[in-house]
């Protein structure tokens, strides 16, 4: 064998012995594509579409750590039913006028375009943490739940009667929220609402009925909210107006309610006027005193008396850096035939 032989030969077997391994590669399957969340912009910020579908979801809330001051502020904070005086605060048997309390607060918000308008699914829900658990104060509830579609809305969730003042010093409201069925008819400068509520659980009958309009208008910095209230089962009603106008470095409100007797709406006073005032001192620290005054002070479920009341005090805000603020609340209240009263609370949160 020669060496021209033995060349030939050796090609001829590593050509076998590369055909034999490329008979037995093994080829890499294509990865499958990825879906990448997207952010949805149609619907504000925060929004990002849920894989596979074109509805957007927002994820917010936050964690607060807060400590309460005042007369029997270690009482059932969160169950607002055993305000059976009408001082504004919870009754009960309480040993302590300060009492801490955490919370932590998550909420889903499901917008998508449909063709009678933008469809919503909004659920929110609160954790109460509190050490006092023979009251009741460590706690899971449900803050809202609703549907809504265009102007109309149902489920459960906050009323108009819910906005109030800046601030901490005002009390504009009973009875705030209800499972209602209601349309906000929204042009703009100018809107206009009515709403259907269950009155279950606010007063003596079992299944009442209230009805609540507003009207609002706004022009500049200048805006005005006409609402009223009617409750079947007393068979009695409540009218409240609120201005708020940019006035200088911050904003003024001013607040009046006049009620025929107490209802499911208002039953403090036959009625009261209140205002406030956010100076923004800096941007990051706002300043915000207020004062209230109550008329014909409610004497029982039924019947305002001949007592009155007033209120002032002030209002801290803090912007510590960007998710993380602070609110100080100082109140001080006077009313007839009872004790002075000073309370209020110190608030740490972080928003998210």
């Amino acid at each position: 064998m020669n060496i021209k032989s033995l060349l030939l030969g050796s090609a001829a077997a590593l050509a076998a012995v590369s055909g034999a391994q490329a008979a037995d590669a093994i080829v890499a399957a294509e990865p499958e594509p990825m879906e990448y969340v997207r952010v949805c912009d149609a619907f504000g910020t925060g929004y990002f579409y849920i894989p596979g579908t074109e509805t957007c979801l927002k994820i917010g809330g936050f964690i607060r750590f807060q400590t309460d001051f005042g007369r029997d502020a270690a009482d059932n904070k969160w169950n607002q039913e055993r305000d059976n005086n009408g001082d504004g605060f919870p009754d009960g048997q309480s040993t302590s006028d300060w009492d801490s309390f955490s919370r932590a607060y998550i909420s889903f918000d499901a917008k998508s375009d449909t063709e009678y308008g933008t469809l919503t699914g909004f659920f929110a829900a609160e954790f109460n943490a509190d050490n006092d658990t023979d009251a009741g104060d460590s706690l899971i509830d449900v803050d809202e739940a609703y549907i809504q579609l265009g102007g109309l809305k149902a489920g459960f969730f906050y009323n108009w009667w819910d906005k109030g003042l800046n601030g901490e010093t005002d009390s504009l409201g009973n009875n705030t929220e209800f499972n209602s069925i209601a349309y906000l008819y929204d042009g703009g400068s100018f809107q206009a609402g009515i709403s259907v509520d269950e009155l279950e659980g606010t007063s003596t009958k079992a299944n009442g009925i209230g009805v609540s309009g507003i009207v609002s208008a706004s022009l500049g910095g200048v805006s005005f909210d006409l609402l009223g209230g009617y409750d079947s089962e007393y068979e009695e009603g409540a009218i409240r107006a609120l201005l708020s106008a940019d006035l200088g470095p911050g904003v003024f409100q001013l607040a009046g309610i006049w009620a025929s007797n107490p209802n499911a709406y208002w039953a403090r006073s036959e009625w009261t006027v209140a205002a406030s005032y956010r100076f923004n001192a800096t941007d990051r620290l706002a300043i915000t005193p207020g004062v209230q005054y109550f008329d014909n002070l409610s004497v029982s479920d039924v019947d305002f008396g001949n007592d009155d009341a007033w209120r002032a005090g002030v209002t801290l805000d803090y912007k510590i850096t960007e998710g993380l603020a602070t609110r100080v609340s100082v109140q001080y209240e006077d009313a007839d035939n009872r004790d002075d009263q000073v309370f209020g609370f110190v608030r740490l949160q972080r928003d998210f």
